[in-house]
């Protein structure tokens, strides 16, 4: 029977048995009662957060190159309109992650009352969280080209961006949301699949054809963020590492 890969965090992948390719909440003691009754003795779990770590790494080679060469620090600067706490968390957060790979950090403080047309900045990359999805199934291995990928959700920061990219890649791509009719009769087709809905079970373990590869980014009241989180986090420092490499003409 052909192996399944699901990407999910550290604290699953020690669990002392296997899991069956399904898309719920990966941390929930709802999934792990639930997924020792579809267990898949051939399914693989990845540890998302150790490909965070290595791309992390990778920067912070980069970044230490980069200062002795030529005496310049990446940095990345947050935009923070209005008093909102979990705006705040979010780009301390990422302050955090900025200084664990040596980068600077800045925070921009606007009014609440600040327009869309003061905050427009034109996008220079792809939003990261797609990125990410794409750079796990590369480091994985896991063929693309004349695949036939599913990204279930349509948004303009995730579903849309990585149909885009599946497609760059010569994946047959499909997107299914939820007005989609019979989604599980398309999704069984699927050798790739995103789950970027905000819908839960979507793209659960009956759905999934035998070898299915799962990236569950969704986030609902039924399931947990995903180990995606930190991929999304490890590409937002390589975008702002290749951002100064381009401003400076650095290799």
């Amino acid at each position: 029977m052909s192996s399944s890969l699901i990407f999910t965090d550290s604290s699953t992948a020690s669990r002392p048995f296997p899991l069956a390719p399904f898309t719920s909440s990966f941390n929930s003691p709802l999934f792990l009662r639930h997924v020792r009754h579809l267990v898949e003795p051939s399914a693989r779990v990845i540890d998302g957060r150790m490909v965070a770590k290595q791309i992390r790494d990778g920067i912070t080679a980069q970044v230490l190159k980069m200062k002795e060469a030529i005496s310049v620090v990446p940095g990345l600067s947050g935009i923070l309109v209005g008093d909102w706490k979990d705006s705040a968390t979010y780009v301390r957060n990422k302050n955090k992650a900025c200084a664990s790979v040596g980068t600077n950090s800045f925070e921009v403080r606007l009014p609440e009352d600040s327009t869309e047309q003061e905050l427009i900045i034109d996008p220079l990359f792809v939003p990261c969280t797609p990125t990410g999805c794409v750079e796990f199934l590369h480091r994985y291995g896991v063929e693309i080209e004349g695949k036939r990928a599913f990204v279930t959700g349509r948004s303009n920061i995730v579903g849309m961006p990585a149909a885009l990219l599946l497609q760059r890649e010569d994946a047959t791509v499909s997107t299914v949301h939820s007005r989609t009719k019979n989604p599980g009769e398309i999704i069984k087709q699927a050798d790739t699949i995103i789950s970027a809905v905000g819908q839960p079970n979507m793209a659960r373990g009956s759905r999934l054809k035998p070898g299915a590869v799962v990236i569950d980014v969704g986030i609902n009241a039924v399931e947990a963020a995903s180990a995606v989180g930190p991929m999304t986090t490890a590409m937002l420092l390589s975008n702002t590492l290749s951002s100064a490499k381009r401003t400076h003409n650095f290799q």
